[in-house]
C-alpha cells in the first residue's frame, strides 16, 4: 500500500533569530519566527508524513503553546514523525521538496539538507529532492518578508 501527503510551512522572518533550513544553519540578519527553531522545510516535511498517516499536522502533535517544544529542533520533530509512520508500519519512501526564499541563496546548503534530511527518514540521499526557489521580488516571501516550504512524501507499508 502506498499514501501520499503534501505539506506547507511558512514563517514571518525576524532579526534575532537564527535562519535554519533543513536543519542547517544559514548566515543571514533573519530567520525564522517561531515557538520552535521556525525550520520551514522540516516543518513542510513532516506535515507531508503527517497527511499521508491521516495524522493531522504537527501543530496537533507540537503545539505552539505547550513549553515542551519551545525552540525544538526540527530534526528532531521530523524524526518523531518518522518514529510514529513506523510504529503505523509504514516507512517512507521519498521526499521532494521546495524551499522559497529571497535571499540569500540556498544553493551551497541543499546538500547538507539533503543529508540531514534522509538520515532523519532513513532513506538514501537519492530519495530526497530539495530544491530553492525565489519569488521574483513578489508576495511576502519575494519582498523578504517570509520563508516558505513546500514538500510531498510518499510512504509504503
Amino acid at each position: 500500500m502506498f499514501r501520499i501527503g503534501i505539506g506547507n510551512d511558512t514563517h514571518k522572518l525576524v532579526a534575532g533569530r537564527s535562519l535554519m533550513l533543513g536543519g542547517v544553519h544559514i548566515p543571514c540578519d533573519v530567520g525564522g519566527e517561531g515557538h520552535s527553531d521556525a525550520d520551514a522545510l522540516l516543518h513542510a516535511i513532516a506535515d507531508a508524513i503527517l497527511g499521508a498517516l491521516c495524522e493531522g499536522d504537527i501543530g496537533v502533535h507540537f503545539p505552539d503553546n505547550d513549553p515542551q517544544w519551545k525552540d525544538a529542533n526540527g530534526l528532531q520533530l521530523l524524526s518523531r514523525v518518522v518514529w510514529l509512520a513506523h510504529e503505523r508500519g509504514l516507512r517512507v519512501v521519498n521526499v521532494d521538496s521546495t524551499i522559497m526564499l529571497e535571499r540569500p541563496k540556498l544553493r551551497p546548503y541543499v546538500f547538507s539538507m539533503r543529508e540531514n534530511i534522509a538520515e532523519a527518514l532513513g532513506v538514501e540521499l537519492s530519495c530526497v529532492s530539495v530544491k530553492a526557489k525565489t519569488s521574483e521580488g513578489l508576495d511576502a516571501v519575494g519582498q523578504g518578508l517570509a520563508v516558505s516550504a513546500q514538500a510531498i512524501a510518499l510512504i509504503e507499508s
